[in-house]
């Protein structure tokens, strides 16, 4: 038996795929030690050079500490990206699929002992597909995950049912572009497996980690205000709200389709993702990004300041100075700190229920933060007292 350790960095999808990883090597029999084991596991990211940066330093970390190391992830496919590495750290440039059996065959199996290992988490991620076909001018994914590809229907719906048995009360679909989920067996999408999914007994709660504003189409806006146990929150990431830009993204939208295709969503909690210092974006492009957000009533944005990702179409450009992508970044994160305290001052003296996913914090239905004294995991009512830097002070 081998103590071990498992870490990811980035996004839901890189969690879900350590997860996995994980649940292979506890049913081989190895003992999971989260302060540090003989064999390290870090699932790595790449989508940014800060994101980068931090996966070669939880290796060189995992490399002092471990006998063995395993980088697994989208950093480990990028190529040398990870840099110089000691002998015992093993690069797996595998597809996420084919990751965990290569980890726990490399490793070598001593028995079968816990063959349904809990995830760590309140919320249980399920990754239904994997890869994207889009091709963004700007994006290293679909070189370090290839093509879209969609675990079948039930495949995803049993692993709710586990989880939900386990005693996850939420779970949050994943993947690197949910909408191009398809079981083409069953000839089922994306809405389908929602409304499937959102019948599974015991669940409470089904979120999408986050969808491109092409997916919200008529089908998927009638499923979310339709099927009861998905949340009011939706993640639709813009990346700019200047036509000019986008089409230099190679985005499939325009700011106008942006906004009509989230008009009939209102009374969810629209979050985003921008990136600031796009090449060719002055400050009237920037100007057109914040006015947009504001239009589309976004309350939160995940601000990332571009940085060019090798393989890409804009790998060679990077023209707008750190500086003016700083001072970008500052007012934007500025911009939704204010949308945010405005969308949780007007739930103060409203009901709500949040899962409590750590001591004294959990989140609302729409995924507002929420302070609150109750016991981890547990679904409670509560009413909104005051606003506060960290979230909603329930009564």
């Amino acid at each position: 038996m081998a103590t071990f350790t498992v870490r990811f960095l980035g996004c839901k999808v890189s969690h879900a795929d350590a997860q996995a990883v994980r649940e292979a090597l506890l049913r081989d029999g190895h003992e999971e030690r989260p302060e540090g084991g003989e064999i390290a596991v870090v699932n790595t990211c790449c989508v940014t050079n800060e994101a980068l940066s931090k996966s070669r330093q939880a290796a060189a970390r995992a490399a002092r500490t471990s006998r063995r190391v395993y980088l697994t992830g989208c950093g480990a496919n990028l190529g040398s990206g990870l840099g110089n590495l000691p002998a015992h750290v093993t690069v797996v440039d595998r597809p996420s699929e084919e990751t965990p059996a290569f980890v726990a065959g490399d490793v070598g199996a001593v028995g079968c002992v816990q063959a349904d290992a809990r995830l760590e988490r309140t919320r249980a991620f399920v990754k239904i597909q994997d890869g994207c076909s889009f091709g963004c001018s700007f994006c290293v994914i679909p070189l370090v995950r290839g093509g879209t590809r969609s675990r079948s229907a039930d495949a995803v719906l049993r692993e709710i049912r586990k989880r939900v048995g386990q005693g996850h009360r939420e779970v949050v679909l994943t993947g690197v572009n949910l909408g191009l989920f398809r079981d083409r067996e069953r000839g089922w999408r994306l809405p389908r497996l929602l409304r499937e999914a959102g019948e599974t007994p015991g669940l409470a709660r089904l979120r999408l980690s986050s969808i491109e504003v092409n997916h919200v189409d008529r089908d998927l806006v009638s499923t979310l205000h339709e099927t009861p146990a998905l949340a009011r929150h939706l993640h639709v990431p813009l990346q700019s709200g200047d036509d000019s830009v986008l089409r230099a993204m190679q985005r499939r939208y325009d700011v106008g389709s942006f906004l009509r295709r989230l008009e009939p969503l209102a009374g969810f909690n629209l979050t985003t993702d921008a990136i600031v210092g796009f090449p060719g974006e002055d400050e009237h492009a920037f100007r057109n990004t914040l006015g947009a957000i504001g239009r589309a009533g976004i309350t939160k944005v995940h601000v990332f300041p571009y940085s060019p990702r090798p393989g890409t179409a804009t790998a060679a450009a990077d023209t707008v100075p750190p500086a003016v992508k700083k001072e970008r970044s500052t007012r934007l994160r500025a911009a939704s700190d204010a949308a945010c305290r405005a969308h949780w001052q007007a739930k103060v003296g409203r009901a709500d229920v949040v899962l409590v996913d750590r001591p004294g914090r959990g989140y609302g239905d729409d995924y507002s933060p929420w302070l609150v004294d109750a016991p981890v995991g547990e679904l409670v009512s509560v009413r909104g007292a005051a606003v506060t830097e960290e979230g909603i002070r329930a009564a």
